[in-house]
Order: C-alpha cells, then structure tokens, then sequence
C-alpha cells in the first residue's frame, strides 16, 4: 500500500506542477509581449534620435551623406529623384530635373548617370533603346543603415490607377 501512496502523491504532484507551468504561461505571456513592444520602441526611439543628430551634424537629411565624393549639384539632384522613384529613363528624369533646376539637358543627365554608375550608387536595366536606371541594392541598404533602418529593401514602386 504505502507503494500506491507514493506513486498517487507522485502523479498528484505531476498534476500541480503541470498547472503551476500552465499558470506561469498564462501571467508570464503579457510581460513578453510587453517587452517585445518595449524593445520596438526603443528601436524606434533611437532610428529617431538619429536622425535628429544626422539634421543637427548636416543641416539636413539626404541621400547626400553616402556621396561625399560627388560634389555637382546635378549628380545629387538625380540621386535624389530616383530615390523619390525608382526606374526611370533619361527622359524622365530630365523632365523632373528641369522642373527642380529650370533647365537641363539630356546630354548632361546621361554623363551624370554614367558618372554615378561607375561609382557604384547606380544601375542600369533594359536595353540601349529603353534603358531604366535604378538606385543600386548596396547604395539603397547603406541609406537604410545611416537612417538606422537596418536590414530594409527598397521595392520599386506601383504606379498609381490613374482616375477621372
């Protein structure tokens, strides 16, 4: 008899802790995802503080900062409308540079381009008739980096339906 007693006070204690474990898991869930909410604010907190200091150190916060050695102003500016849209042709991005700059010229956009992508910031796609150029994928994640992003990808973008 004292055997059965032994092995009934051992499965009654099987039984407790087994709900002690499920009761643990229950309370413990909440402060969990509490610090896993805590740990993507401070993410967040501190891509911001970075940003500040970035504005505060440049005057600014552009995809400027990764192209210290390109220094006309042409240059900077495409940089910056592929970055407000990926994939364009000469023609388009001439088209906007006029709109920003006042004139513009596609022989001109076409040495800058060339002048960007042998270093490296971009990339062309398509064939000679209707080629795009693209922001490349190591130029895009250094942006990401120096915003505090981490690990992001640039998509291209979807055009918009155009509505009546």
């Amino acid at each position: 008899m004292p055997e059965e007693d032994v092995k009934d006070q051992i499965r009654s204690l099987a039984e407790k802790m087994d709900s002690l474990e499920e009761s643990v898991r229950m309370v413990s869930g909440p402060y969990s995802q509490l610090l896993e909410y805590l740990e993507r604010f401070q993410k967040i907190s501190s891509s911001y503080f970075r940003l500040i200091d970035l504005y505060q150190k440049y005057g600014e916060i552009s995809p400027d900062l990764l192209m210290p050695g390109v220094k006309d102003h042409i240059s900077r500016e495409i940089v910056k409308i592929l970055f407000e849209r990926d994939g364009q042709n000469i023609t388009q991005i001439t088209d906007k540079l006029k709109e920003r700059r006042g004139s513009s010229s596609r022989r001109i956009v076409r040495e800058r381009l060339k002048m960007l992508e042998e270093k490296g910031i971009v990339t062309t796609k398509g064939s000679s008739r209707s080629k795009e150029y693209w922001l490349t994928e190591r130029y895009v994640q250094k942006w990401y980096e120096l915003l505090g992003l981490g690990a992001g990808k640039k998509e291209p973008e979807a055009k918009a339906p155009e509505g009546p």
